[in-house]
């Protein structure tokens, strides 16, 4: 297996203007390969590789020394960024897709160096030995395994530093086979509703921060660019968004974890979060070209909900960890899940409004969403070739 270990840095004053230096001439370097690529093919009609893009590093140090203090190899992945920027386009005209030219990096946004095979290590002491730049202090709350193959420095927007370890060779961690199955209905009233009755809440991180956002945000609106308080309050906003991001990712991990360590197979719906984001169209009268309502207001609504949920997010943490553990997660279609009854198998129309599921034939009276849950795993069990329905927990 291959996985990637982040660990917190807190580098000195001197060691952080050095590090600043170093993403600003990577970035001036990625911009400056992407235009030399653009303009041979604009003006020759030829495209530069790699190899002729790398072999001009010794001549750019020459003409600029201030490269001279930068890891050789830092360079060269530099220069492999955009290599791989225009593979990805040429890759995606060859689709038939929305191509995305390559643009050019921001000073703002460029916040990543990366050692790909040599130039670091760990010292006696536990800090971080970086080429060029020194010993930084590292705090490694968990031993990483398997085999460093890369080392990736990163800054944060709120200026933040934080080191990945990309390891190959992990060995996986086995749990002990389980028997119990359980099928999970994500939703927003409730974050999952499970088979056998219990539920995970929805914690709506981004509700709770709603309000500290919007102050942020209106202070920043109220700055003049390029000032000093601009870009304190621009961090302000950033912190924000941090708390709020790593609230959620801490909150997905322990629960995936919970439900992996619990259930030997999970069945969930194979939701694709992405177009349930989409907004809907706009509708226009024929005679005047005046434009109707189409629910747009309603709709953002319940799109700021499932973005906050991260249902995405979570789905891909269960599916990693359940590869990793051995365990069985199994997609099922969402059609009819939530409008179909667990008991007799009865379609009725369902409101998003109406929270419980009333079956107009055999009587059976659940929770919309408990119902559905029951639905997913009985599906997921009639792909295994176990075609009872399963019945939920007693009480």
């Amino acid at each position: 297996m291959k996985k990637t270990y982040r660990y917190r840095l807190y580098p000195t004053k001197k060691q952080e203007t050095i590090l600043n230096q170093q993403l600003a001439l990577c970035c001036e370097l990625y911009n400056a390969a992407l235009q030399e690529r653009r303009d041979a093919y604009r003006m020759a009609g030829k495209s530069i590789n790699f190899t002729q893009q790398s072999a001009q590093l010794p001549e750019v140090k020459v003409v600029r020394p201030e490269y001279e203090a930068i890891y050789s190899q830092v360079l060269q992945e530099v220069l492999h960024r955009v290599d791989k920027a225009f593979k990805a386009f040429f890759r995606r005209c060859k689709a038939g897709g929305r191509p995305g030219h390559p643009r050019y990096k921001s000073s703002m946004r460029y916040d990543s160096l990366t050692y790909p095979q040599s130039g670091f290590g760990i010292d006696e002491q536990g800090k971080l030995s970086l080429a060029k730049i020194g010993h930084l202090k590292m705090v490694q709350h968990r031993p990483f395994k398997g085999v460093v193959k890369t080392c990736t420095i990163t800054r944060s927007a709120t200026g933040k530093w934080f080191v990945c370890f990309a390891c190959d060779e992990v060995s996986p961690v086995v749990l002990p086979a389980s028997e119990a199955h359980v099928g999970i209905d994500v939703g927003l009233a409730t974050f999952a509703y499970l088979s056998d009755g219990t539920t995970i809440a929805n914690p709506r991180f981004f509700r709770q921060e709603e309000e500290s956002l919007v102050r942020a945000q209106r202070q920043l609106f109220r700055a003049k660019l390029g000032t000093p308080q601009r870009a304190r309050r621009r961090k302000t906003v950033a912190r924000v968004h941090e708390r709020i991001r790593w609230r959620r990712e801490n909150f997905v991990q322990q629960a995936s974890r919970r439900l992996v360590n619990r259930y030997g197979m999970i069945a969930v719906e194979a939701l694709v979060v992405r177009t349930m984001l989409k907004r809907p169209k706009a509708k226009r009268e024929g005679t005047t070209g005046a434009y109707l309502p189409n629910g747009a207001s309603q709709k953002a609504g319940l799109n700021k909900g499932i973005a906050d949920a991260a249902w995405s997010a979570f789905f891909d943490a269960l599916m990693a960890k359940a590869e990793e553990a051995e365990r069985t997660v199994i997609k099922v279609p969402p059609a009819y899940t939530t409008q179909t009854c667990h008991d007799c198998g009865q379609k009725q129309r369902m409101p998003l409004s109406v929270r419980v599921y009333t079956c107009e034939q055999c009587g059976a009276v659940r929770d919309r969403d408990h119902n559905a849950s029951l639905n997913i795993l009985h599906a997921a069990l009639g792909r295994q070739g176990q075609g009872a329905r399963p019945q939920e927990a007693p009480g």
